[in-house]
């Protein structure tokens, strides 16, 4: 009995412990059950998410939400990828440990820091990666990825593909060891990684979408906006376009019209709100003003004609331009005195909101204003209704101008309808006055058209009327080829002799002697004109042949050659004359046949004056000659081929060398020695007198070391420039320049100008001498005597000498002339200046100028000179006394 209630009660417990076991089987059934429902339910709440989710945004945050609630997945975030770019970034980050990346790691840049990490990795792979501190040390250890943030327990990351092209990464991690993750959690966020590869297309297709919608609403409402300001602009343009029509209507309509300005404000009231207006002109004297047109809400007295004062009107017509002026404006131009501080009567802009002001242009000048304001604060005028009524006072101010010009006109119709009686009375007395007035004016144009075609000393044919007749008897020639005629140039000698020694005066009166004489030889028929100076031209009408042109130079040199007596003086003068006959050649005009005769009168001068030349080829062959030898001197200026010489002052008391004038030389192969005067012509010619002084100053630079052993330093340097170097400022400073560069004892050296180009430009001179004083030079007028210039000119010039020209030196025979010698000598004197003579060839000249109180010297009969060869040591040449 007790057998059987044992094995009774052995079989319920093992029926108690497999009812046990099915039971914690069917919780663990349960629990599974309930998890995988919850997992459906969390995947459909994502997948619900994904469909609806109006943004990225708005659906990281649900799958995190959600995500939670299927794994511990409080450390979360998501990293996308640009494909296009390759750039990394995280849209969704949390974290219980660290900071985003960016504000972790603030210097580096975010996509950079990503790709070095495990997200990189994964990103790189394409691969699904859960891993531990082992495994990320591993990878660190291989050089795959940097250790970067806190260290956590477990990372799990799943790329997000779409179209088998990474796109992003999704992260989860923890840092509780008692949190694992497994397969279930790996396909977990494989799904959905899914889903957010969906989403993130879809919503990057919305986004460009939305995009490309607001950027079309965009340009629509901006084209919408362009549209509308055309048409206010077109309908604006319209409206100015109407009132510019009726202003002109209305500039055309009668001048007693009374409602001109009243029409004229209803035309601007279309354009602009101009409740208050007037309209302000200035009278003829521009001393008062007066108010054609006023009216105002205030319903004011129409202002009566005031003087200018200081009123807003005022201050518009003085600045001469257009304001736009509010109360503030207003206030400050009160308070800083531009307004109303003399008149404060007339201010009564207290109520003004704004004000405008325009000032109106008639007949050319600023003659009123225009002028609106308004008192309301809801009345505001702009820039462009400014510029608007600028645009139209300008035919506002046409039009005013066309009605007080009809009016003005209609004034004078009145006056002159009054004054034509008076005047008809009058007319009668004035035409006796008109016919004497008349014939004077025809005796005063006949003398005019007489005083422009002849000399105005010698009562001669000019250079105008000589012209003329020489282009008639060209085409006359040329009609009838048979006949021919003679051009006589004649140049007196020693002409600038007698007007230097004897004055102007005389000068003059031998001029008018020398026409006199000059008529004596020719016939009625011919032309005898003065062209200026001692220049003189015959015209011989109808010659046989050459020899009556010769003929009548020899009568004309015989009789220029006798004797002139001028009172108790009595002197000799010559005629140097250049011929030149037509029919020569077939294109002869007037200014080569003149041009002729000037060429041959000059080889008459250097074939020793007092003769005739007849032009041929030679003459022109000559010129020829002389352009070859202006390029030769350019060559021989530009390769250092003129040498430097010395001319020696010396004291006339001791013997001695005080100073040394610089000349050059040079030795051309073919024409010889030319010196200093010859190429002073040539650079003339040639244009390169700057050139040429700047060589001289170089070329005496380069050989002063040299000089100085045969001299003391105390040795002085005269160098004569010309005038072209104070001309102009550039030129000048390049003088300047070189000056400075050199290394010559500038207070030793002295520069001369020549006295005609002073008289001829003497502010260039005294502008130039003040600049180059600067630089410790002496300065002086060398020709001195040649330019009589006036003694007033030396006392404005900085200047330290002068040098008595050559040509006056030679003329030292006449007690006259030694007396002109002894005033230069006593003016240097008093002027403290210093004095040198020039052209010193006779001891008798040294005895002289000795007893005049001159002491220094150059010529011949004091010359020490000597030439210096580039490389050579200087040859002196001894030079006794003439």
């Amino acid at each position: 009995m007790f057998k059987d209630e044992d094995e009774t009660s052995q079989l319920r417990k093992n029926e108690v412990d497999c009812l046990r076991k099915r039971v914690i089987r069917l919780k663990k059934l349960a629990h599974k059950y309930k998890h995988a429902e919850i997992i459906q339910n969390a995947l459909l709440e994502i997948s619900n998410i994904a469909t609806h989710a109006a943004s990225l945004e708005e659906f990281y945050i649900g799958v995190h939400r959600h995500l939670k609630q299927l794994i511990p997945a409080d450390n979360f975030f998501i990293s996308t990828l640009d494909i296009s770019t390759g750039e990394l970034a995280i849209p969704f980050f949390a974290d219980e440990k660290d900071a985003h990346p960016a504000e972790l790691y603030p210097e580096q840049s975010l996509s950079t820091l990503l790709q070095q990490g495990l997200t990189g990795y994964v990103a790189r792979t394409g691969e699904a990666l859960l891993c531990n501190n082992d495994k990320v040390n591993a990878l660190v250890a291989a050089g795959e990825i940097l250790n970067l943030g806190s260290p956590c327990h477990l990372w799990l990351g799943v790329p997000i593909k779409h179209d088998d092209s990474v796109t992003g990464v999704l992260v989860v991690q923890t840092y509780d060891t008692n949190i694992s993750y497994g397969e279930i959690e790996l396909e977990l966020m494989t799904f959905i990684c899914h889903h957010i590869a969906g989403v993130m297309e879809r919503l990057k297709h919305q986004e460009q979408l939305e995009q490309a919608i607001k950027l079309r609403t965009k340009e629509l409402s901006q084209a919408y906006d362009k549209l509308k300001l055309e048409v206010y602009e077109r309908r604006r343009a319209e409206r100015l376009q109407k009132s510019l029509f009726e202003i002109a209507e209305l500039a055309s309509s009668s001048a007693d019209n009374p409602d001109f300005y009243a029409q004229l404000h209803n035309i601007i009231r279309h354009l602009i709100p101009a409740n208050n207006c007037y309209i302000a002109l200035l009278n003829e004297a521009g001393t008062h003003l007066r108010f054609p047109f006023y009216v105002s809400q205030l319903n004011n007295k129409h202002p009566k004609t005031r003087p200018m004062q200081d009123g807003l009107t005022e201050y518009v017509l003085k600045h001469k331009r257009p304001l736009l002026l509010d109360q503030n404006d207003i206030n400050a131009l009160i308070v800083s005195g531009e307004i109303y501080a003399q008149a404060p009567t007339l201010n009564h802009t207290q109520t003004m909101h704004q004000w405008i002001g325009i000032p109106l242009f008639i007949h050319g000048n600023i003659s009123g204003a225009l002028t609106i304001y308004s008192f309301s604060m809801t009345q505001n005028y702009q820039v462009k209704d400014l510029e608007l009524l600028t645009f139209v006072s300008q035919h506002i101010g046409s039009a005013i101008e066309k009605k007080l010009s009809t009016e003005s006109l209609q004034r004078s119709y009145e006056e002159l309808e009054e004054k034509v009686s008076d005047r008809t009375k009058a007319l009668a007395e004035l035409n006796k006055d008109l016919q004497k007035e008349i014939k004077q004016r025809r005796s005063m144009e006949a003398k005019l058209v007489h005083d422009a075609k002849h000399d105005a000393l010698t009562g001669l044919p000019n250079r105008s009327l000589l012209m003329e007749r020489l282009s008639q008897s060209i085409k006359h020639v040329r009609r009838h080829r048979l006949e021919q005629f003679g051009l006589l140039f004649i140049d007196l000698d020693h002409f600038k002799q007698i007007n230097d020694t004897m004055g102007h005066l005389e000068g003059d009166k031998f001029l008018i002697e020398t026409a006199s004489r000059l008529k004596s030889c020719i016939r009625d028929n011919d032309t005898l004109a003065r062209l200026g100076g001692d220049e003189f031209v015959i015209l011989l009408d109808s010659i046989n042949n050459i020899n009556d042109a010769k003929e009548v130079s020899e009568r004309v040199i015989q009789t220029i050659s006798q004797p002139y007596r001028q009172g108790s003086l009595e002197f000799s003068s010559g005629a140097s004359i250049g011929i030149s006959i037509s029919g020569n050649h077939k294109v002869d005009t007037s200014e080569s046949l003149l041009r002729n005769a000037d060429t041959a009168m000059y080889q008459a001068k250097a074939n020793g004056k007092g003769c005739y030349v007849i032009f041929d080829d030679n003459s022109q062959y000559q010129q020829t000659l002389d352009a070859a030898l202006e390029t030769d001197f350019r060559h021989a200026l530009h390769n250092a081929e003129i040498t430097l010489s010395y001319l020696s002052v010396v004291d006339f008391k001791t013997g001695q060398i005080s100073a040394l004038e610089s000349r050059l030389l040079w030795q051309h192969p073919r024409r010889g020695l030319l010196q200093q005067e010859q190429l002073n012509a040539l650079a003339e010619q040639a244009n390169l007198t700057v050139e040429l002084d700047k060589y001289t100053i170089n070329i005496i630079n380069s050989s002063y070391s040299e000089l100085l052993t045969q001299y003391t330093e105390s040795i002085e340097l005269h160098v004569m420039l010309s005038s072209q170097h104070l001309k102009h400022r550039h030129v000048l400073r390049s003088l300047k320049n070189t000056l400075k560069q050199t290394q010559l004892n500038l207070n030793n050296l002295w520069l001369f100008f020549n006295e005609k180009a002073l008289v001829q430009e003497i502010e260039n001179h005294i502008n130039g001498f003040e600049l180059l004083q600067k630089t410790g030079v002496k300065l002086g007028i060398s020709h001195y005597g040649s330019g009589h210039s006036a003694l007033n000119c030396l006392l404005f010039l900085p200047i330290k000498g002068l040098k008595v020209d050559a040509n006056i030196t030679k003329q030292l025979q006449t007690e006259q002339q030694i007396k002109l010698m002894s005033v230069y000598q006593k003016t240097a004197s008093t002027l403290e200046l210093q004095i040198f003579v020039d052209g010193v060839n006779s001891l008798d000249q040294i005895r002289i100028f000795s007893e005049l109180g001159y002491q220094f010297g150059q010529g011949t009969a004091l010359d020490h000179t000597f030439t210096l060869n580039e490389g050579q040591q200087p040859e002196f040449i001894q030079l006794e006394y003439a």
